[in-house]
């Protein structure tokens, strides 16, 4: 499986993102720039972390406009696996990939630790490796986590299975605790924390593994299928 990690203007976890991918998984991976115009060649898109443009205006508001964005979107409508996380996920938010918004963390503080999270569904291409409710060990990084939505969108999430993870504690007052969404057709997952940094029992945590592990399975059962 061959995966893109996209590499905007102030992005800092893509490296992170590529030694997960390739020193870890064990996979196929490239940076590709954010003035790209072409992704087929790819199986897989990560947009990681960071501070994309600089978080002006709002995370992510500006980055959304980058070129390559239109061949995520597209990546996405063909159910391609699609992760964003952290200044990722936000950027699908502001692409209209995924419903909500992001807010300023409660208390107006950053936060960067590790934080317990519970997989509220197992049943994505992002999550078939963990159990249900099992708790695992991810940090976060963020000034701006605090996941919101209407009553409606809500209500939709909940319905359809796309809440994937919970924050255990809340660390920054997210909207029932929702750490991580799918949109609805399950291929595009955004996360506050970081999997990437959790791959590994040498980082105080080896379960974000799995997350990885999950697409790779999920993509390769698939073209099986379709052999």
């Amino acid at each position: 499986m061959k995966f893109a990690v996209i590499v905007f203007p102030g992005s800092n976890c893509d490296i992170d993102m590529y030694h997960a991918v390739k020193d870890e998984l064990g996979e196929e991976v490239e940076y590709v720039w954010h003035d790209e115009a072409d992704l087929t060649q790819f199986d897989g898109v990560l947009l990681p972390g960071g501070f994309s443009y600089g978080d002006y205006l709002r995370s992510g508001s500006i980055a959304r406009f980058s070129n390559v964005m239109s061949e995520v979107v597209k990546a996405a409508e063909e159910g391609k696996p699609v992760l964003g996380v952290c200044n990722g996920f936000q950027i699908l938010l502001e692409a209209g990939l995924l419903p909500g918004a992001m807010l300023r963390n409660q208390g107006l503080k950053f936060i960067c630790r590790p934080v317990e999270l519970e997989v509220v569904n197992n049943e994505t291409m992002f999550t078939q490796a963990y159990q249900k409710n099992e708790r695992i060990t991810v940090p976060v990084a963020h000034g701006e986590g605090n996941y919101f939505c209407d009553a409606d969108t809500l209500k939709q999430l909940e319905a359809n299975g796309q809440i994937a993870f919970r924050y255990a504690d809340n660390p920054n007052g997210s909207l029932l605790s929702i750490a991580g969404i799918t949109n609805e057709k399950g291929n595009v997952l955004g996360m506050m924390p970081h999997p990437e940094r959790a791959v590994d029992e040498l980082l105080g945590s080896a379960d974000g593994l799995k997350l990885f592990q999950s697409i790779v399975k999920h993509w390769r059962d698939s073209h099986v299928v379709n052999a």
